[in-house]
């Protein structure tokens, strides 16, 4: 009950969305908030984030494993795509959509129900190592659609969030601490981006047609995500490697919560079919509930871990 009612309260903000732009029409206008969000609010995000609390060195082998885990996923992402896709665009969506999942609004508050406070460095250094991925690979690859490899490169530098990430970094290791009030301001910026993109996937969503829908590339990306994910993260984690239980699952988990909303954003910045990848996160978010319900019974029957 207590997950349902973290993920039923965050979708609340995605209904907010969907409303405004409902009763509003064109005087919403998304691709402006979509902007707003990826060059002011969400440097802010990202320099809050890693600048909260310090970096414990030991605690690296988690974000390692996560990213090691989803650049494989890519790889068999990117095989796939070519293999059943010929669009350009929906090639770059399938490749790259998969392992930007929702491990800040929705995988963080899911730690925190499943195990506690315990959970929460474990899962923020999770979500800051997806930063990354984001900006790098997300960047690229959602550009891709529309430029060349050099300019899709060239567009991952010429976001603000990337350089506030490293800068973060290395104020953090070198010991620089920020006054408490100036912290409580970059938090009021980051939780703000958080929820302007949850508002900015409810406006899309007001936009999108069950009738246009991909049901191709619904099908492959729901493939990817609940069938090849997880078994390829399974076998990883909790047989191929020794880490401690609530380590192994809560990379596990992070691995497979639904598409992330900024998915969206970056389909939007970069004209890649945001309708699609509208879709594509609006479905996963429905099917996670029922498919994580299922995989905590296949944990628990398999004597692997016992969830919460």
């Amino acid at each position: 009950m207590t997950i349902a009612i973290s993920i039923l309260s965050i979708y609340a903000f995605i209904l907010l969305g969907f409303m405004s732009k409902k009763v509003l029409k064109e005087e919403m206008n998304e691709k402006g908030m979509v902007l707003l969000s990826i060059y002011f609010l969400q440097p802010m995000l990202s320099f809050w984030g890693l600048s909260s609390r310090p970096i414990d060195l030991s605690l690296l082998q988690v974000p390692f494993w996560y990213v090691a885990i989803s650049l494989f996923c890519v790889l068999v992402s990117f095989v796939i795509a070519r293999l059943f896709f010929t669009d350009i665009k929906e090639k770059s969506i399938v490749t790259i959509c998969v392992i930007i999942g929702n491990t800040g609004n929705l995988g963080i508050p899911l730690g925190i129900a499943l195990f506690g406070d315990a959970s929460i460095i474990y899962t923020s250094m999770i979500n800051i190592s997806n930063v990354f991925i984001v900006y790098t690979l997300g960047v690229f690859f959602y550009s891709r659609g529309n430029f060349s490899i050099k300019e899709s490169l060239f567009n991952i530098v010429k976001l603000p969030v990337i350089w506030f990430a490293f800068l973060a970094l290395i104020l953090n290791f070198s010991g620089v601490r920020f006054h408490p009030a100036l912290m409580r301001s970059m938090e009021m910026g980051a939780y703000c981006t958080m929820v302007i993109q949850l508002i900015v996937f409810g406006m899309y969503l007001y936009n999108i047609h069950l009738k246009s829908m991909n049901v191709t590339l619904v099908l492959h990306v729901g493939m990817i995500k609940f069938l090849l994910t997880p078994l390829i993260a399974g076998a990883i984690l909790f047989y191929a490697l020794d880490l401690e239980p609530i380590v192994a699952t809560l990379i596990f988990l992070e691995l497979i919560v639904p598409l992330a909303v900024t998915n969206v954003n970056l389909a939007a910045l970069y004209e890649c079919k945001p309708l699609d990848v509208t879709m594509l996160v609006f479905v996963t978010s429905l099917v996670f509930i029922p498919f994580f319900i299922l995989v905590s019974q296949l944990l628990h029957f398999l004597n692997i871990v016992n969830l919460p």
